[in-house]
Formats: structure tokens, sequence, C-alpha cells
């Protein structure tokens, strides 16, 4: 057994992507009139992402159960101790990532949302799941929140707030993530300079889609 298959996480993790179903971002009025071409020009925009996501508060944008248990893989296959995510959202990532460092033995994830009532709902899950004492929460714009006070080396990074910011993020943590560093941006379609960037050898990386929703990448 592992931490994410056993209780008290695994039976938390059913109920909240459950309540994702029943209550699905695609559900808010925010989407509702809007084109696709409209619904691309938001998750592109570096200007109103944040009237954007506030719009957006009471839904969880969490990645799939798929993308979770991937989560979980690469941090154990890795062994990491020190993992970065832009993007706290309710805390379903959030759980995966710090039951993997749980079961490698411990370590630090340090997350980051801008969402006050957010934040508050990932704290309260992962204090459910038992493995608060693995995880910084940090409150703010992330451009600012991982701008200073990052651990010495980053295992694995993982990019899923707002799209248009995934090469900015970038900027901030590069010089320390590892070399064999993991990077899982999800939507990452969003932000074609993050892709052309992580794309190119020359950048010092290696990158591949995982999936049509999550590019998979690595620190050369």
């Amino acid at each position: 057994m592992t931490t994410l298959s056993s209780a008290p996480v695994a039976p938390l993790l059913a109920r909240l992507f459950a309540e994702v179903d029943a209550n699905p971002p695609a559900a808010s009025p925010l989407f509702a009139g809007t084109t696709s071409e409209d619904h691309r020009a938001m998750m592109r925009s570096k200007t109103e992402y944040r009237d954007f996501y506030a719009k957006l508060a009471d839904f969880a944008l969490p990645v799939s159960p798929e993308v979770g248990g991937l989560l979980y893989m690469l941090a154990r296959a890795t062994r990491a101790t020190s993992i970065v995510e832009f993007g706290t959202s309710f805390g379903l990532s959030t759980l995966h990532l710090a039951a993997a460092l749980r079961d490698n033995g411990g370590g630090r994830l340090i997350t980051t949302e801008f969402e006050p009532a957010k934040l508050a709902r990932a704290k309260a899950h992962l204090a459910e799941a038992g493995l608060s004492d693995l995880v910084e929460f940090r409150e703010g714009d992330a451009l600012e929140t991982l701008s200073t006070e990052l651990p010495e080396h980053i295992d694995l990074l993982l990019l899923d707030g707002a799209k248009a910011l995934y090469s900015d993020i970038l900027d901030g943590v590069e010089s320390r993530l590892r070399r064999g560093a993991i990077l899982v941006a999800d939507n990452a379609d969003y932000c074609p300079e993050y892709l052309e960037r992580v794309g190119d050898v020359a950048s010092g990386y290696m990158s591949m889609p995982f999936s049509d929703e999550v590019e998979l990448s690595i620190r050369l």
C-alpha cells in the first residue's frame, strides 16, 4: 500500500474528483455565450488572468485523476524531495505530490495560489489527508511568491496556474531546477512560448506531450 492508495488520501481524492464532476468549470457563467476563440483569448492573456480566474473561484481546476497518478509516479521515480507547484486550486494535485513526498521519506512542497478561498480549501484538504507538514502554502501572485526563498534545488515543477505565465514562472525558478528535474505543464498549448522553449534542446530541455493537455519535459 502507498499513501496515495490508502486512507485517508484515497477516499478524500475520490470524493473531491466526484465533486469536480458534479460542478465542472464549464458550468460557470463565465463561459456562457463565449466561443472557443473567446476562451482561448482569455486563457492566453497576460493582463486579464487575475479577473478571469477570480470568476472561477468557486470551481476546482484540477488535473485529471490520470495526471494526478502520473505526478505521484514521477515524484516517486525521481525520489523527489523538493517540489514547486504553480496553481494550488483546491489542492488535488497537491495531494498527489505530497503523498509522493511522504512515501519518499519526506521533503518540501511549495505551492502557490492567489485566490484566498481556494487556498483555504486546499489547506483543509491537506490537513484532512494528514499531509500538511510537507506543504508550504504561499498566497498571492506566483510572479511574486515564487521570486524569493526557493529551495537550492527543485526536483519537480508543476505548472497548472494561469497558462499565459508559464514561461515567466520558468524564468523565476529555472536556476534552481536540477539536472534531470521534471516539468509538468497542464494545458501548455495556451503558452506557445513555453512550448517553444522546452522543446528546444539548445535551451536545456527535452520535451514531449504526455497527452492532449499535458506537456512533459526534463531539464538537461
